[in-house]
């Protein structure tokens, strides 16, 4: 996974101390327990862990996210040498799902609930209820009992039978082409086990933990010359400052491994207050200026507001200075309106901050409000008014981040969609070009798991008028591997996206968009966009959307229409003979604390009809972790290995790496495996992700950088 491989950048990047010294040490699965078996502990709320196991024949790589403070989510990608019966090597790839039930009492343990690999293969597959009590002097105790893998050691009859005897017999997966399905029928079902183990911790660095595993494995044993002398495991961790745990193991005394875990919570970036350079100071108004101003920028003619060729250019150089971009700047009574694009800066709040701290320097005293006008793609999205005697009174105040938003004035900006004044100093055409580097990786092709390209990108746009945008971007591979897939789709639904292998065949340059933009605001709360041409890498075409949001709501609901065909495989101008009409309605849902829900339901690129259901975890910083499921009238068979669309996506701001503003991420979504079921048109700038950022909810969690 990308992300992995960022694994050591994160570790030099972290401050010492950014791992929290009473979080859980984790086991050979990647999740918080002892050293196979799972423990009854859960790590705080929003942490996220790397981690890579291995003793000799097996590899499991593993992310494990804290989603809330009782629930934590796995995702697992592994490899065992000569695992199946053919003799080949075995990459697999399973979820995990963990709840805490209880929590731990003065005399009571914490009790949780946990299924591993219950959407995979089912090699790992295994059900436990396990309790852990911490006893004092660095002495914790877990036991639990285990049902799949952890049922099959000192294995007796399911307890749980005296409900029913459906829970004596134990479903599984017949076949690759189950793999994927969640197995229902096998949860907490046939042959149980009891398992436990003891973690001693003697300082903070050190801990040492000894198990009884309900884990016999027998394929292992079987298959991969594993030996099994005795149902105990032993480990050893060293933790570091850096959040970075070491542990050494020995498994079923034979085995001898080693884990390496990186735990961090990415809500605390590595450089929390930033590098960039200090905001300009707020300018204090004294009563001779106020005088000297008192008659300066009255209204023009018929009360429309004015334009100050003199001031919009000075606020202008301040601004850029700031890389945040004046569209313009006009005067109405007492009142100031600018319009800016927050340029370099992923976080809306600082932008607005640094502008009212400019405007408070360059317009004269009788300006007393102001009114910041979010722009984006030419769209004026949101407008926010702020006081000049706020800015003043609040700059050094101790809690001066709750009161100014609590005095901001947030509205929408759909009325300055035409805005115009006499004298206005136009920005456009803007032009805007940049070369860079790229990575397009792939994962989980059982021939060679994890291969990439890496080339050049050349990126040009132009902005011919506020929301009509054209742009392109070429790429050109340097050096790599994605040309080496062999496989070949053995979908029976049209080739929407299994075919995607074909597609980095091509060696010469590659245009992976050519289009026309259209933003425009057809009335209040609502946004419009109109893409026309080479969509994304592989469909042309038209695609139109509508959005409904209000600027101080939770919620939105949008709609799309889309008719594209697909593109020749050498991303060139060609197009094949592949059709179809798409759209989705959609409804978004900003829960607060962070968490974001969206449904999508509609007709696929396959012409499958269904919906997708995503949830999404997003840290005040702009970090972003979810995951999502589509289902359609697509059958598990038809759809073939995989079952249904599923994965996770992240989100890393560049910003939380470097401690210094940018707008650029690097985005990632990980599936499973590629089909062509419940497959969505890439479009760019969908009008959700647009807007939201520059609406109050979402503000509010970042407005903690206003004042920076």
């Amino acid at each position: 996974m990308r992300l992995a491989l960022l694994m050591p950048g994160l570790w030099l990047a972290l401050p010492p101390g950014a791992g929290a010294q009473d979080r859980p040490t984790y086991s050979t699965y990647g999740t918080p327990g002892l050293i196979d078996m799972p423990t009854a502990e859960m790590a705080p709320d929003g942490q996220l862990a790397l981690s890579s196991a291995y003793h000799d024949g097996s590899l499991k790589n593993t992310l494990t996210f804290q989603i809330w403070p009782r629930v934590s989510g796995t995702f697992r990608y592994s490899w065992f040498q000569e695992y199946l019966s053919s003799g080949q090597d075995l990459y697999d790839r399973s979820f995990d799902l963990a709840v805490l039930l209880f929590d731990e009492g003065s005399w009571t343990p914490a009790v949780a609930i946990g299924l591993r690999d219950f959407g995979g293969t089912g090699v790992l597959a295994s059900e436990y209820v396990v309790g852990t009590k911490h006893l004092g002097r660095g002495v914790t105790v877990s036991a639990g009992i285990g049902w799949g893998r952890l049922g099959t050691y000192g294995s007796f009859d399911n307890p749980l039978g005296v409900i029913s005897d459906a829970f004596d017999t134990r479903g599984g997966f017949d076949g690759i082409e189950e793999t994927g399905q969640v197995s229902f029928d096998s949860f907490f079902r046939g042959p149980a086990a009891l398992f436990g183990g003891v973690e001693w911790r003697p300082n903070e660095r050190l801990s040492f933990k000894a198990e009884y595993s309900s884990d016999d494995y027998e394929t292992e044993v079987e298959r991969m010359g594993f030996e099994r002398r005795t149902p105990l495991n032993f480990a050893a961790t060293w933790r570091t400052p850096r959040g970075v745990d070491l542990t050494a193991y020995a498994l079923h005394g034979a085995q001898f491994g080693m884990v390496a875990t990186l735990a961090f919570d990415p809500g605390r970036a590595p450089f929390p207050s930033g590098r960039e350079p200090a905001p300009p100071p707020v300018y204090r108004i004294d009563p001779a200026s106020a005088a000297a101003g008192a008659s300066w920028g009255q209204a023009g003619a018929g009360g429309r507001p004015v334009v100050d060729v003199t001031l919009n250019e000075m606020a202008r150089q301040a601004l850029d200075a700031q890389r945040i971009t004046l569209d313009f700047l006009t005067i109405e009574g007492d009142a100031a309106t600018a319009r800016i694009q927050a340029g370099a800066y992923d976080s809306e709040a600082q932008a607005i901050g640094r502008t009212a701290r400019i405007l408070t320097r360059t317009l004269p005293p009788k300006i007393g409000t102001f009114d910041i006008v979010l722009v984006r793609q030419g769209l004026p999205l949101s407008s926010v008014r702020i006081r000049r005697a706020d800015m003043e009174e609040l700059e050094f105040a101790p809690d001066n981040s709750w009161q100014s938003f609590a005095r901001a004035q947030f509205s929408d900006a759909s009325a300055l969609s035409s805005l115009s004044a006499p004298g206005e100093v136009t920005t456009y055409p803007a032009f805007d070009w940049q070369l860079s580097t790229y990575l397009s990786p792939s994962y989980f092709d059982p021939d060679q798991p994890v291969r990439a390209d890496f080339g050049a990108q050349l990126s040009f746009g132009v902005d011919l008028a506020p929301g009509v945008i054209l742009s392109t971007s070429l790429r050109q591979k340097i050096v790599g591997n994605l040309d080496q897939v062999e496989r070949r789709s053995d979908s029976v639904l049209p080739h929407v996206r299994s075919d995607y292998a074909l597609y980095d065949k091509t060696e010469g340059l590659e245009m992976t968009h050519l289009t026309g933009e259209y933003f425009f605001r057809p009335g209040t709360d609502l946004y419009g966009r109109m893409t026309a041409g080479y969509l994304e890498r592989m469909y042309a075409g038209l695609s139109t959307e509508l959005l409904w949001k209000p600027v101080d709501s939770p919620l939105a609901l949008g709609a799309e229409l889309n008719h594209v065909a697909q593109r020749d495989y050498d991303t060139g101008f060609g197009l094949l003979d592949y059709e179809v009409t798409t759209g989705h309605v959609s409804a978004y849902y900003d829960f607060g604390k962070g968490y974001l829900g969206q449904v999508d339901a509609g007709r696929y690129l396959a012409g499958d009809w269904g919906a997708t259901f995503s949830l999404d975890r997003e840290f005040g910083n702009g970090f972003t972790l979810g995951a999502f499921f589509t289902l359609t009238d697509v059958s598990f068979d038809d759809f073939g290995e995989g079952s249904f669309d599923k994965g996770i996506r992240f989100v890393v701001p560049l910003s939380w790496i470097a401690g210094e503003p940018s707008n650029r991420a690097l985005a990632q979504t990980i599936r499973p495996t590629t089909r062509d079921g419940g497959q969505r048109l890439a479009v760019r700038n969908r009008l959700y992700g647009l807007v939201r950022d520059t609406h109050a909810p979402e503000m509010q969690d970042d407005w903690g950088r206003f004042w920076r």
